[in-house]
């Protein structure tokens, strides 16, 4: 008897090894659409679980019917062969005739009967008389009802029949769909509560009017309007549902809650430009009931110090229009350049929903100063106007599409306060286009233009320098304009510069960059300048951080290469 045991324990056992052997896959006959719901369908199964064994088949048999049935396929063939002794187990799949629908019965009652939207998402169900059974058409239909009901304020909405049926034998099924929308409510009184501002404020962030129908987006738009405003540390809009029957308008809840009175931020960089920088920032969100708002920053670095408090009123418009006084007082000893800089100005924003910002404002510039051979202090009263948009789209942190144009112009009169007469242009533009998820592109083009009857009473802020970081790199910060007769930088009269980067992505977030830039400072003719280089980009939290490797071309020898780091936006 022992003898006899032995061969089929050995058998057993290598019976025993075979299942535990690592087994994969292959399914043939089956087109594109089937072959990747069966995967979908035998993606929950673990591949820890694959085996040759006649129950891991009867397994996969079964999956691979509801797979096909789910799209009309009810009499499926499927056999197993195992291959490369036990390491395949081969699955043919015959789908067979598919069932197709012989009655689409799709009716909507109540007030939605016409509304288009209901129709055009009937019409783009697919569910057509004719057409190949789909159970995940019929569930995405039977939701998208319900969904749609609930978004445009059907909110007795109800499925009076709602059945799919199958006739396998037949190749048949058939649709049986009726919806009751019932009445669709209107928006109705809002109440507000938790709020320090003041109600007539707040109730002009709302974007529908009391007795327009129900819209769920408009909730949503009324929500983020609350938020954009920084006044309110939460923010939460609904309809009273406990009001369904209480006549055909629903009231608004708003909830908020006030915004902390005072917010501080700290921080500290670095930038080959500027060199290490400290930043402190202070803001009140709100002052008073009329939403009016302060803020202030203040920045420290070897060649400058500035300081800037400004102070916005919202007018009845609150996110599209207010006004600004703003000053801001600037310290600067870098080159050939001494100053002490003092700006107040008075500002008039309008917000357009297209996302152009239009900017009036009269702005009064007194500057201390020692540019060169000129050691002066000039005064200059300069209204101006800018017009200014940024669009985006990103992925996390990292901007995968976007723009930015700006354009600033600025007049001085000799015969008001101004030094000279003076016209100034300033203009500039960006672009980030990304191909595929690892390339990407980077253009500016920027530039400025001073039309001074007396350009040497010009004082240095009002001046064009280029040169460093985000202008021309492989050259040293502001080192580039024409000299005065000392040899020191005089500052130019116009300013013309461009940048082309290519990106690619190495790993993750870390990125690889080419680039070349080029453009002048001058007063007459341009001698143009050209750096290149290549640098490496991380997708930061915080922003993106630069490194770059960049050479002047046309920097004298010994100061051609240059490395700039800096941190913030590309647009």
């Amino acid at each position: 008897m022992r003898r006899k045991s032995l061969p089929v324990l050995f058998a057993a056992l290598l019976f025993s090894a075979s299942s535990f052997a690592k087994v994969s896959l292959e399914i043939d006959g089956l087109d594109k659409e089937l072959k990747a719901n069966v995967d979908a369908y035998l993606s929950s199964i673990p591949e820890s679980d694959y085996s040759t064994q006649l129950r891991f088949q009867s397994r996969l048999q079964k999956s691979i019917t509801e797979a096909l049935n789910a799209l009309g396929y009810y009499h499926p063939e499927v056999e197993f062969e195992v291959k490369k002794s036990g390491e395949v187990l081969a699955i043919s799949v015959a789908a067979g005739e598919v069932t197709r629908l012989k009655l689409v019965d799709i009716v909507i009652t109540g007030e939605a009967e016409n509304d288009p939207d209901f129709i055009r998402v009937i019409n783009q169900s697919g569910l057509k008389q004719g057409e190949p059974l789909n159970h995940g058409q019929y569930d995405s239909l039977k939701s998208s009802l319900r969904n749609l009901a609930l978004q445009k304020g059907y909110f007795n909405g109800t499925y009076i029949t709602s059945r799919l049926e199958v006739a396998p034998e037949l190749n048949q099924a058939f649709v049986r769909m009726h919806y009751d929308s019932g009445i669709r409510y209107k928006f109705g009184a809002t109440s507000i509560t938790g709020s320090q501002i003041d109600e007539n404020r707040v109730a002009s962030l709302q974007p529908y009017k009391e007795g327009d129908p129900y819209l769920v987006s408009k909730v949503g738009e009324h929500n983020q309007n609350l938020s954009n405003t920084d006044w309110f540390s939460s923010v939460f809009v609904e309809p009273d549902l406990s009001r369904l029957d209480g006549g055909r308008e629903l009231p608004m809840k708003v909830s908020v809650s006030p915004q902390s009175r005072n917010q501080f931020e700290t921080g500290i960089g670095y930038s080959t430009d500027v060199g290490v920088r400290g930043t402190f920032k202070w803001k009140k969100p709100w002052i008073n009931s009329r939403g009016h708002s302060f803020d202030s920053s203040f920045s420290i670095s070897e060649p400058e110090q500035y300081i800037t408090a400004g102070y916005k009123i919202p007018l009845d418009d609150v996110l599209h229009e207010y006004y600004r006084i703003q000053y801001g007082l600037k310290k600067e000893d870098n080159q050939d350049t001494k100053s002490l800089e003092s700006n107040l100005a008075l500002e008039r924003h309008w917000v357009a929903d297209s996302g152009w910002h239009r900017t009036m404002y009269i702005r009064y510039l007194i500057e201390n100063y020692e540019q060169g051979l000129l050691d002066d202090i000039g005064q200059f009263l300069l209204p101006g106007f800018t017009f200014s948009r940024t669009r985006t789209r990103a992925n996390g942190s990292l901007i995968t599409w976007g723009d930015k144009q700006t354009i600033t112009i600025e007049y001085g009169s000799d015969a008001v306060v101004s030094e000279t007469n003076l016209v100034r242009v300033l203009a500039g533009t960006s672009w980030i286009r990304s191909v595929g998820s690892n390339h990407r592109a980077v253009a500016r083009l920027g530039g400025g233009a001073n039309f001074a009857e007396d350009f040497d009473k010009l004082s240095p802020s009002l001046r064009f320098f280029a040169g460093g970081d985000n202008n021309l790199r492989g050259y040293e910060y502001e080192s580039i304009s024409p000299l005065d007769e000392s040899g020191a930088l005089a500052g130019a009269k116009y300013m013309l510069t461009g940048s082309v980067e290519y990106q690619y992505r190495l790993t993750g977030n870390w990125w690889g960059a080419v680039f070349i830039d080029g453009g002048d400072a001058f007063d007459y003719t341009p001698l143009w300048k050209t750096g290149t280089g290549f640098g490496v980009r991380w997708v930061s939290p915080v922003g993106p951080i630069r490194l770059d490797f960049a050479w002047g071309l046309d920097s004298d020898p010994g100061e051609r290469f240059r490395v700039h780091f800096a941190l913030g936006p590309e647009l």
